[in-house]
C-alpha cells in the first residue's frame, strides 16, 4: 500500500522495469564528452596561448597568471553553476538541462578553435575569446551533478553505487582519450591550430544528436523543486542535511588533495625524469586508463560491499599512492638524481604508486556520490548532487593553485604531496562519523 515502508518507491519500480531508454548511456556520454573536451584542450592550451601572450609582452609572472586563469575559469564556473543546473533539472527535468549542456559544449569548444586561428596581431582578442570559451565550457560542463541525478532517478538505493561508478568510468575514458586525441591532432594537424577545438566540438555535437534521439526524461513529474535557482541559502540548507555536509567535506578535501598531485604531475616528471611534453601526453592518458579500469572494477565490488567500506578502502589506497610518489620525489632529491638517469626501480615505483593513488581516487568519488544521493529527497536529487559537484569544483580550483605554489618552495618537489597526504589523513578521521550518520539514517 502507498506509504508502507516496504512498498516500492517510484524510483525502485522504475529500476526493476529498467531505466528510461538511453538514459544511462546519455549520462555516460555527457560526462565522457565533458572530460574528453577538457582532456583534449588541457595539454595544448599553454602551447597555443604562448605566442599570443608573448605578443602582448607580458612578464613571466603575468604569463603564468593568465594561463592559470584560463585553467581555473573552467572549474570556477562549475563551482558557481553546478547547484544551478541541479535545481533547474529538479524543476524542469534532466533532459533539457543535459541537452543545453551538450549544445553549450558544441558552441564553446568551436569558439576555442576559432580563437587560436587569430593572428598574433590580434593577441588580446584571441586571449579574450579563449577565456570566454573556457568560461562557457565550464558552465556547460557544470551538469555532472545533473548526470548523477539521472543515475539516482534510475537506480534503487542498493544499486546506487554501481550506477555512480558509471560517472567514474566516463571520467576515466574521457581523461584517457582526450590527451591521446590531442597528441594525434597536434601531429596530424600541426599547421591547423583550430583542429583541437573542432574535434572537441564535433564530438559534443555527436553526443547532442544522440541525446535528442534517444534520451527520455527520468525525473518523476510529481517531484518538482522551487524557483530559487541562484540561492546560497538553499545550498547552506543542503549542507545541513544529516550526513550530507560531512560527505561533501570528504569529497572536497579528497579532490583538493588529488588535484595537488594532478597539477604538478607534468612538471614533476619533467624535472625528475626529463620527460617531454609528448611523454606527458601519454602519462595523462595512462592515468585516465587506470581510472577507467578502476571504475570497471568498482561496479562488481559495489554489489558485495557497502559504500562506506569502499570509501575507506579507496582512501587508504589514495594515501598509500600519494605517499609513494612523495617518497620517490624525496629519494630523487636526496640522491641528487634530478635531471640525470634515474634508476629504473625508482621510475617503476613512481608508476606503481601513481596507479595506486589513482585507483583509490576512483573508489572515493562514486562512493561519496552514492551516499549523498541516498540521503537526498527524490524531489531535490539534482540540487543536492549539484552542491556536491560545486564543492568538488572548488577542490579543483584550490588544489592546483596550492600544488603549483608549493611545488616551487622546496627543491625536493615533495611539499604538494605532503600537504595532500596530510589532508587525506584528516579526511580519514571523518570516515567513522560518516559511518555513524549513515547508519543513523538507515
Amino acid at each position: 500500500m502507498p506509504g508502507h515502508p516496504d512498498s516500492p518507491s517510484p524510483t525502485e519500480t522504475q529500476d526493476r522495469a529498467g531505466p528510461p531508454r538511453g538514459a544511462l548511456l546519455v549520462t555516460f556520454l555527457t560526462v565522457f564528452i565533458d572530460l574528453l573536451g577538457f582532456g583534449i584542450v588541457l595539454p595544448v592550451m599553454p602551447r597555443q596561448a604562448g605566442p599570443y601572450l608573448a605578443a602582448l609582452g607580458l612578464s613571466d609572472a603575468a604569463t603564468g597568471a593568465t594561463i592559470g586563469l584560463l585553467f581555473s575559469a573552467f572549474s570556477l564556473m562549475q563551482f558557481l553553476f553546478s547547484p544551478v543546473w541541479g535545481r533547474l533539472s529538479d524543476r524542469f527535468g534532466r533532459r533539457p538541462v543535459l541537452l543545453v549542456s551538450l549544445a553549450g559544449s558544441v558552441v564553446f569548444y568551436a569558439l576555442y578553435g576559432l580563437a587560436v586561428t587569430l593572428p598574433t596581431a590580434s593577441a588580446a582578442t584571441a586571449i579574450g575569446l579563449m577565456l570566454l570559451s573556457r568560461v562557457g565550457a565550464g558552465i556547460a560542463g557544470a551538469s555532472v551533478g545533473t548526470a548523477a541525478a539521472v543515475i539516482a532517478d534510475c537506480t534503487t538505493p542498493q544499486n546506487r553505487a554501481r550506477g555512480m561508478a558509471l560517472i567514474g568510468i566516463a571520467f576515466g575514458a574521457g581523461f584517457t582519450l582526450g590527451p591521446l586525441i590531442a597528441y594525434v591532432g597536434m601531429r596530424v594537424f600541426a599547421d591547423r591550430p583550430w583542429a583541437v577545438g573542432l574535434i572537441a566540438s564535433l564530438l559534443s555535437a555527436v553526443a547532442l544528436v544522440f541525446a535528442i534521439a534517444v534520451f527520455r526524461e527520468t525525473r518523476d513529474p510529481s517531484n518538482r523543486a522551487g524557483k530559487d535557482f541562484f540561492s546560497l541559502r538553499r545550498s547552506a540548507r543542503v549542507l545541513a542535511l544529516p550526513a550530507v555536509g560531512t560527505l561533501v567535506l570528504v569529497s572536497f578535501m579528497s579532490i583538493f588533495a588529488f588535484a595537488n598531485f594532478e597539477s604538478i604531475l607534468a612538471r614533476f616528471t619533467e624535472s625528475a625524469f626529463g620527460m617531454t611534453d609528448d611523454d606527458n601526453f601519454l602519462v595523462f592518458a595512462a592515468i585516465g586508463a587506470v581510472l577507467l579500469l578502476a571504475g570497471g572494477s568498482y561496479r562488481p565490488l559495489a554489489k558485495r560491499f557497502p559504500e562506506t567500506r569502499l570509501l575507506g578502502a579507496g582512501m587508504l589506497l589514495l594515501i598509500a599512492g600519494l605517499s609513494g610518489v612523495g617518497l620517490v620525489a624525496w629519494a630523487i632529491h636526496a640522491r641528487g638524481l634530478a635531471g640525470v638517469a634515474v634508476p629504473a626501480s625508482l621510475r617503476w615505483f613512481f608508476y606503481l604508486a601513481s596507479a595506486l593513488g589513482v585507483w583509490g581516487f576512483a573508489f572515493v568519488n562514486p562512493s561519496v556520490s552514492a551516499l549523498i544521493s541516498r540521503h537526498a529527497d527524490p524531489s531535490n536529487q539534482g540540487e543536492v548532487l549539484g552542491v556536491n559537484q560545486s564543492f568538488s569544483s572548488l577542490g579543483r580550483i584550490l588544489g592546483p593553485f596550492c600544488g603549483s605554489v608549493l611545488f616551487s618552495l622546496h627543491p625536493s618537489r615533495a611539499l604538494p604531496l605532503l600537504v595532500a597526504v596530510g589532508t587525506l589523513v584528516v579526511v580519514t578521521s571523518l570516515l567513522p562519523r560518516v559511518g555513524r550518520e549513515h547508519a543513523a539514517h538507515g
